[in-house]
């Protein structure tokens, strides 16, 4: 009798432990406030706990992942390419004591497909800063070439060499921390499919939210450059 007591006692254990997921706490974080710690898998290979970093500043962003069931967001390989280039010529991380976390709503099978597509991805953001035939394009076309060219001026060329990832990319396949933080949509920019709302979270070393930004668009997107320059505001006070 006693024995299936105790086998039943870790029966019940192993069934609450699986039932329960720590990152269900998540919640959408408050500047000012401690930031909800989570635990989730990279699509390096490693995992990642957010408490384990404690004494680390934390850089969060969330891309915005796919466009369409179809296409990837170009300005969001944009934005991992920006932040890799300054992390590998620059050393951001040690020089801000910051671990920078990519967090996209996917499985890793799904994240190979967002791997795979990088390189068209950023050609994407070339080919419309310098089309074929600018006068051939619309009023429209016009203003949207000039305003990439504005705001993402950086040309990577990574040539037939596999696309450098430095940054660790959190695999959220169950949406928990996205849902937790509201930043997942199934519906939002004008396209229906599994997505997050662009954002930037910045929680200092001791775990506290100190800056977010959501955009409004996809378009609307601090520059890796801003929000450095920012981060270091901050961090000389």
């Amino acid at each position: 009798m006693k024995k299936y007591s105790i086998s039943l006692l870790v029966f019940l254990l192993l069934v609450l432990s699986n039932s329960y997921s720590q990152n269900e706490g998540v919640e959408i974080g408050i500047v000012g406030d401690k930031f909800a710690d989570f635990t989730l898998k990279t699509y390096q290979g490693d995992q990642i706990s957010t408490s384990e970093l404690r004494g680390k500043n934390i850089l969060l962003i969330s891309p915005r992942g796919k466009y369409n069931d179809s296409y990837w967001c170009g300005i969001c390989f944009y934005q991992y390419a920006e932040f890799a280039d300054l992390e590998l010529t620059q050393n951001i991380r040690e020089k801000y004591n910051m671990e920078i976390l990519f967090l996209l709503p996917y499985n890793k099978d799904t994240l190979t497909s967002w791997e795979k597509n990088f390189p068209s991805g950023l050609t994407y953001i070339e080919n419309v800063k310098n089309p074929t035939d600018p006068e051939k394009l619309s009023d429209g076309q016009k203003s949207w070439m000039q305003f990439v060219r504005n705001h993402y001026p950086k040309t990577f060329n990574y040539g037939d060499n596999k696309i450098p990832l430095p940054l660790p990319i959190l695999i959220d396949d169950k949406q928990e921390v996205s849902k937790g933080l509201d930043i997942m949509r199934t519906e939002w920019g004008g396209t229906k499919t599994l997505q997050n709302v662009p954002a930037i979270y910045f929680i200092d070393k001791e775990g506290i939210l100190r800056f977010k930004y959501i955009s409004q668009s996809t378009a609307d997107r601090p520059s890796a450059v801003y929000i450095l320059n920012f981060i270091e505001s901050i961090l000389i006070k």
